[in-house]
């Protein structure tokens, strides 16, 4: 997969804090799938999520977690 069209290179097991908050009050997910659409899990209370990554990369704040390769 070429990443130079994507805001951020996203990669399973990073964090990412979002713009908007979830209704339980927490801001950061973890990602457990990447691709078109993400599968992400809300650190604070664990309800999982699939969002388009066209969608994730607008709302995103900052991504941590990055594993060195």
């Amino acid at each position: 997969m070429n990443n130079k069209f994507f805001l951020y290179p996203y990669e399973v097991g990073q964090v990412v804090t979002l713009k908007k908050s979830h209704p339980c009050g927490g801001k950061t997910w973890k990602l457990l799938r990447v691709g078109a659409e993400v599968l992400m899990t809300c650190e604070t209370c664990g309800h999982k999520m699939t969002i388009r990554r066209a969608a994730l990369e607008k709302a995103t704040v900052s991504v941590a977690g990055a594993e060195e390769k």
